[in-house]
């Protein structure tokens, strides 16, 4: 206890400028002991302003007055350093260069701890209990240390910032509104604060939803990431599956073809063998009777030839020449007509089908697509070559332009017989696929039908599977001068909007947007499609009279 006390004594005779004890103690008349050269320097500084105070009840004092030792603390000091060593303040407790100093430190300076909006100065522990004891300096704004507090000075009329211009959005003194500031809005700055913290915390609320907006976005991106991961995981266990099957297969039918080709080959060599050897055997013979014959025809008694001649043996059957059936260099090219047709039909499969895996591979769903474009230039970004397909084309639809054009007339066209041309609808399709973002414009007069199809939408005949629109492989916005009308699946939707000769056809097909417009000086919204889409798709025209115009017309063209 006594230790303490001592303690207790030690802060009370320490100057509160270098926090160590009194050196030539000084008090000044507000009652405050410094040490005089600690008091002789504060004053030093403050000479300029020809204002001196006390540095911790900040009274003032004009003129400066003359220090004179108090010679009875000088003498309790004294006593008090007798009573040991003074305690140092520990390292951590001293400012470093990015830290806060405490204006009131001399020499190596302190930490501060508070600074004081109000006096416009920073304190350490120490210097900043008279803002705890004094009453006049209690009710001060303490703040947690800055080094920005001159900012808070007016650089016109050095004075404390105390009030808010909204016609300029600054901070200023009192005085401003006399002069810069004449006439402006102002408020004081507790009051803008008060508006200011309101609408910070309205943007807090707003960006702390955006946040959690954003976090189950992503946390519904990881899960589609997992879904994705294990959805290929199992695509590629099975695709491996189907494909060592069909591995399997093939090698079964190789194996199944090498097996009738050796059968084959043993029997046919066996039949010619056979063949060969009764050849060989009726040479035998035929040389045996030769040579008797010869033996005979030598003979010089008559007697002896006529005698022998009627025993000679008569010759064998000859073999048939018609069943030696040779055939150089063409066994079993029916084999291998059969397998190269097999292996061509294989081809054209997997060719025909290998878009549709690729594609079924791509559809992810992305919860941040891309934004549709504002503008026609934004969606000429997306421009797409389009030509039309002569295979494709009803006989009664003539091309032109490069098969950019399609026009609606009486007389057939002498188009050759082909499978991809419809027969019953007055339809085209184009000749390029279309996936990824796409756009281009048609123009057109009478009736069109503006649309998109699967390329295996049917093409025989006058049923509903063909025509666009009236089935699930297609899509079609129906152009008349009367009217707009989309169609999807035989449903029909009307369609309001400006009239207008050209309609521009979006397509983001990974997004399963379709966007039809009607263009203009500007463009105009039609009618959205958002759906999913499984195939490669087409752009299509289909062409009919209207009650305006007996004959119908488009322009295909890229803009």
């Amino acid at each position: 206890m006594a230790q303490k006390g001592v303690q207790l004594d030690r802060e009370t005779f320490s100057c509160s400028i270098c926090l160590d004890l009194l050196k030539d103690p000084v008090t000044l008349p507000c009652g405050h002991s410094y040490c005089m050269n600690c008091m002789k320097s504060f004053w030093d500084e403050e000479d300029e302003k020809k204002i001196h105070s006390c540095p911790q009840c900040r009274q003032t004092f004009t003129p400066r007055p003359v220090l004179v030792k108090n010679t009875m603390l000088a003498v309790l000091v004294e006593e008090l350093k007798k009573t040991g060593p003074q305690a140092a303040p520990a390292d951590h407790c001293y400012a470093g260069p990015e830290d806060v100093a405490c204006d009131f430190c001399t020499g190596r300076k302190l930490k501060a701890v508070k600074s004081c909006l109000v006096c416009l100065a920073s304190y350490c522990e120490k210097h900043l209990q008279p803002h705890y004891d004094v009453p006049q300096i209690k009710n001060h704004k303490l703040v947690e240390p800055s080094k920005k507090l001159q900012e808070n000075i007016c650089s016109h009329h050095d004075e404390v910032m105390k009030m808010f211009c909204r016609t300029d959005q600054q901070c200023i003194c009192y005085l401003c509104p006399v002069d810069e500031h004449k006439g402006h809005d102002t408020v004081s700055a507790a009051a803008e604060r008060t508006e200011r913290q309101r609408e910070l915390q309205l943007s807090r609320q707003n960006i702390q939803q955006r946040i959690q907006d954003r976090e189950k976005d992503v946390k519904l991106l990881h899960q589609e990431v997992e879904a994705i991961n294990g959805s290929a995981d199992k695509a590629v266990e099975h695709s491996d599956k189907i494909f060592t099957q069909l591995i399997r297969l093939m090698e079964k039918r190789s194996s199944d073809v090498k097996q009738q080709i050796r059968s084959q080959q043993e029997t046919e060599v066996s039949r010619v063998k056979e063949l060969q050897e009764k050849l060989e055997q009726e040479i035998t013979e035929l040389k045996r009777k030769d040579a008797e014959l010869k033996q005979l025809s030598h003979t010089e008694d008559h007697t002896q030839f006529l005698h022998n001649y009627p025993s000679l043996s008569p010759l064998s059957q000859s073999t048939d020449s018609s069943s030696i059936n040779i055939r150089p260099l063409r066994y079993f090219e029916d084999v291998t007509a059969a397998v190269s047709e097999l292996r061509d039909k294989l081809q054209d499969i997997l060719r025909e089908t290998w878009t549709n895996i690729s594609l079924t591979e791509t559809q992810v769903d992305v919860l941040l697509s891309q934004p549709e474009p504002k503008t026609r230039a934004g969606f000429l970004k997306y421009s797409q070559e389009i030509t039309l397909d002569p295979n494709t084309a009803h006989t009664r639809l003539l091309l032109s332009e490069g098969n950019k054009r399609a026009t609606l007339i009486y007389e057939n066209q002498p188009y050759s017989s082909h499978p991809d041309r419809f027969t019953g609808w007055w339809q085209v399709l184009s000749r390029e696929s279309l996936t990824g973002r796409c756009y281009w414009e048609v123009e057109w007069r009478g009736g069109v039908y503006v649309s998109v199809t699967y390329k295996n939408i049917s093409r025989a005949g006058e049923s509903n599977k063909c025509g666009f629109g009236c089935n699930i492989k297609s899509w079609a916005l129906y152009c008349d001068e009367d009217d707009y009308e989309f169609l999807f699946n035989n449903i029909k939707t009307p369609v309001s909007g400006p009239r207008s000769s050209r309609v521009g056809v979006y397509l983001d097909h990974r997004a399963g947007i379709l966007s039809f417009y009607s263009v203009s000086e500007t463009m105009t919204l039609l009618h959205r499609v958002q759906t999913t889409f499984t195939q490669p798709l087409h752009a299509g025209l289909g062409l009919r009279i209207s009650s305006f115009c007996r004959g119908s017309a488009v322009f295909w063209k890229l803009k």
